[in-house]
Parts: structure tokens; C-alpha cells; sequence
């Protein structure tokens, strides 16, 4: 007697398991990010800790200190050039990572963009309507309806790393794709919202150096084998160039480094002067190795050293920033808001596709996983300041919120996949993956026929 196939077997698989190369690769990235993560959250209670002492003031007076060149519209304050000139840094290799799984990562596969692409809308969405229907009343407060749209890659990736070493890869790859796409749509309003007074002209004359740029980076291999020169020393100043003429044009200068991080080769190109057996790279891999311990371990610690002092007030100064709606706005989308638009809208998109998840997860994975996209520390930081200004009650107010929801987005989130943790690992243990002699599992070998 036959049995009948299951018509669950025949679906494609949401989240499936991801290439070898693939999954080393993000294995790598969260031990970088693990350091930054920490880094990020040190430098940030240092300065709510000092801008709340005695000496309070020093912060201020610090932070407030301008320097600069008034006529290329570069005379700015120490907190501005963190926000304006090192935050650049941190969306450069945004731009280089969301290209590069464009090019040769798993979203040039339709099948495996459709869902973590989704899902960062749905994340987007569904916090921006609960802080808007909060502050409705107030149209103020509105303007920051989308502070609690973005989700922090490197805390986010840290908090994962710490707690999930045994959770399946295709979850670590998918908060890390969901995450970079969050990021996208982040620039995209800061682009499009935050950006006041254009000057065309300037930004016209930016089209110069980026395409100077681009050249450069495309044929670096070839223009600088020779010479003793090193390339990054032309491209630096190249790009600088693009980024104060962006700044000068009235578009939020971190938009500069996106766009650089486009214009860099994701994939190798053959070349004929390379010697056999030499081992190459593409340029977007060199800068992404070289320049993430700059900005895990500088610019964005900087950043947020500079942005997260607020004085509270005291203890009535919290309850007056804990009980406004600004406050409830942002905590309410970041933690709830996250969980519901990430989950709802993946598994919409698993009815739609009539698709299912992979054998290996589970739904309460991809709350724990929504429940991490909460923590919106860096970009959300960026977007109060941008929405309210710096020093303005409704940005302090904002700025407690983001730390509060991102507290508790941490914790909820640990709490749910470090339980995932210990059944994987029990999991694993149970059944061990065999290695071959290339210390390859398996599971990533192609499939060999039977003799």
C-alpha cells in the first residue's frame, strides 16, 4: 500500500540553511560584533552617568565645543562631527554589507530575500503606527514617529552572540539581514524626511568625487600594484570630499557613507597579473575586515558616548520622562511593536508563498529573534536627535525611552532565545553532525548519489 505524500513535505522552506561560506562568515561577524556591542553600551552609560554627576557641566561644555572650517559649512560641535562625520563611518559598512548580500550573500536569491526583507518592513511599519496613534494629540511629539523604526546592528548582533553560540545559523543570518534592510529603510527617512534645504548646486557638485571614487575603487588592483602608494590613501580623501559636499548640500551626511559603500566591488574579478595560488579578496570584503574594528571599536562608541547624555533630573525627572507619551510612544513601538510587525508579516509571507519554516526552527525563534530587533540604540539615537535637536525636553524624553525599550527589548529577547539555546544544544548533543576530513559538516556537503 503507497502512502500518500505529505503536501507539507512539498513546500519550499522559509529560512532554510544558508551556504557554508555563508554561515562562517556571520559566525565571524558576531564574535566582532560581540566586542563592539560592549564598547557601544560602556561608552553609553559613561555618559549618562557623568551627564547626571556634579560635573555634568564638563559634559555638556564638552560635547557643545565647536570646531571646524564656518565656510565649508563644517564649523560644527564635537556631538555633530560624532553624529555627521563618525556615524559615516558606521553606514559605510552598512552599505558595504547590504551590497554585498545583494551581490554574492543570500539575498540576490529572491527565495531567501522575500522573507527578512519583509519582515524589516513589517518591523518598520507596525512600530511607527503605535507611536503615531500614541501621539496623535500632540504634533510635536509626531515628528519623531520614526525613532522607533530602527533596530541596532551591532547591539542587536552582540546580545545574539553572547546568548545563542548553539541557535541554528539561518536565525543568526536572519537577524542580521533583517537588521541591514531595517538599517536601509532607517537612511532611506533619514534621506527623505530629515533632510531639509537642498542646495542643488552642491549637490551636483558631489556627483564628482563619488564618481571619481568609484572609478578608483573599481580599479584599484590594477592602478596601485606597481606603486608603493596605498590605495586606500587616495580613496580617503576622495570620499571625504564627497562627504562634506553631501553635508553642504543639506542631506544628512551619514548618507555619504551609504552611498560609498555602494559604489565598492563586492565580488572578485579575475585578473591576469595575479600569481597562482595567490589568495584574493574583493575590495568591499578588505575594507569590511579593516575598517568594522574602527567602527565597532571607535566611531560608534563615540557616537553614542556623545548622544546618550541626558540629565535626568532625578527621580522626578524620570517619572516625568517615563510617563510622557514620547517615552510611551517609543518603548511601546521598540519592544511590542517589533515583536508584532516581524512575526506577523513573516508569517504572512509564509501563507502567502505557501512556504513553511525550516524543520530546524520554530515560531517562539523568530519572536526571540523580533524581540532583539527592538533594541534601536544607534539609529534610533540618530533619529531623536534629528526629530527634536539636541538638549530639547522631547529629545531627552526620547532618549529615555530608547534606553528603557532597549533594556528591556535586550532582556525579553535573551530570556526567550537563551531557553532556544539550551534545547538546541541538548539538540546537538543528541545528535551529533559527523565532520568529514575538510572539517565540513555534512549538512553543507552536496548530496553524492549511491553507487
Amino acid at each position: 500500500m503507497s502512502r500518500t505524500p505529505d503536501p507539507s513535505s512539498a513546500r519550499r522552506r522559509t529560512l532554510g540553511r544558508a551556504s557554508y561560506a555563508e554561515v562562517v562568515r556571520i559566525g565571524t561577524l558576531l564574535r566582532k560584533e560581540t566586542v563592539g556591542g560592549m564598547l557601544l553600551v560602556g561608552s553609553a552609560l559613561i555618559a549618562i552617568v557623568w551627564a547626571n554627576s556634579p560635573f555634568a557641566d564638563t559634559y555638556f561644555s564638552i560635547r557643545d565645543t565647536e570646531v571646524g572650517y564656518a565656510p565649508w559649512h563644517l564649523r560644527l560641535s564635537l556631538g555633530s562631527w560624532a553624529a555627521d562625520g563618525l556615524l559615516a563611518m558606521f553606514f559605510f559598512l552598512v552599505g558595504l554589507e547590504l551590497k554585498r548580500e545583494v551581490i554574492v550573500g543570500d539575498l540576490r536569491q529572491w527565495d531567501r530575500a522575500i522573507v527578512p526583507v519583509a519582515a524589516a518592513f513589517g518591523g518598520v511599519v507596525v512600530p511607527a503606527l503605535i507611536y503615531a496613534a500614541i501621539n496623535w494629540s500632540n504634533p510635536e511629539a509626531l515628528r519623531g514617529w520614526a525613532i522607533p523604526t530602527a533596530t541596532d546592528i551591532a547591539f542587536a548582533v552582540a546580545v545574539l552572540a553572547i546568548i545563542g553560540s548553539r541557535l541554528p545559523p539561518a536565525l543568526r543570518i536572519f537577524l542580521l539581514t533583517l537588521a541591514v534592510v531595517d538599517d536601509l529603510i532607517a537612511i532611506l527617512i533619514i534621506a527623505l524626511i530629515y533632510s531639509s534645504g537642498i542646495d542643488v548646486t552642491m549637490l551636483l557638485w558631489s556627483l564628482v568625487p563619488l564618481v571619481a571614487y568609484a572609478l578608483l575603487a573599481r580599479r584599484q588592483r590594477t592602478l596601485f600594484r606597481h606603486r608603493q602608494l596605498p590605495w586606500w590613501l587616495l580613496l580617503l580623501p576622495v570620499g571625504a570630499v564627497f562627504w562634506a559636499l553631501i553635508h553642504a548640500s543639506g542631506i544628512h551626511a551619514t548618507i555619504a557613507g551609504v552611498v560609498l559603500g555602494f559604489t565598492v566591488p563586492a565580488r572578485l574579478r579575475a585578473d591576469r597579473g595575479e600569481q597562482p595560488g595567490e589568495e584574493q579578496h574583493a575590495l568591499a570584503e578588505i575594507f569590511e575586515h579593516r575598517m568594522r574594528v574602527l567602527s565597532a571599536g571607535f566611531a560608534v562608541p563615540v557616537f553614542a558616548f556623545f548622544s546618550a547624555g541626558v540629565a535626568v533630573g532625578g527621580l522626578e525627572g524620570l517619572t516625568s520622562a517615563l510617563s510622557a507619551t514620547v517615552t510611551i510612544g517609543i518603548v511601546t513601538g521598540l519592544v511590542v511593536g517589533k515583536i508584532i510587525g516581524i512575526t506577523s508579516t513573516t508569517w504572512l509571507v509564509t501563507r502567502v508563498t505557501r512556504s513553511s519554516l525550516d524543520p530546524s526552527l520554530r515560531w517562539i525563534d523568530i519572536v526571540g529573534v523580533a524581540a532583539l530587533a527592538g533594541i534601536g540604540f544607534t539609529v534610533s539615537l540618530l533619529v531623536a536627535e534629528l526629530s527634536f535637536g539636541v538638549g530639547t525636553e522631547l529629545g531627552d524624553h526620547a532618549k529615555v525611552g530608547i534606553f528603557v525599550a532597549s533594556l528591556i527589548a535586550a532582556v525579553v529577547g535573551s530570556i526567550i532565545l537563551t531557553a532556544r539555546n539550551r534545547h538546541y544544544a541538548a539538540l546537538a548533543a543528541e545528535e551529533q553532525v559527523d565532520s568529514d576530513a575538510d572539517g565540513i559538516p555534512d549538512v553543507y556537503e552536496p548530496k553524492r548519489e549511491r553507487g
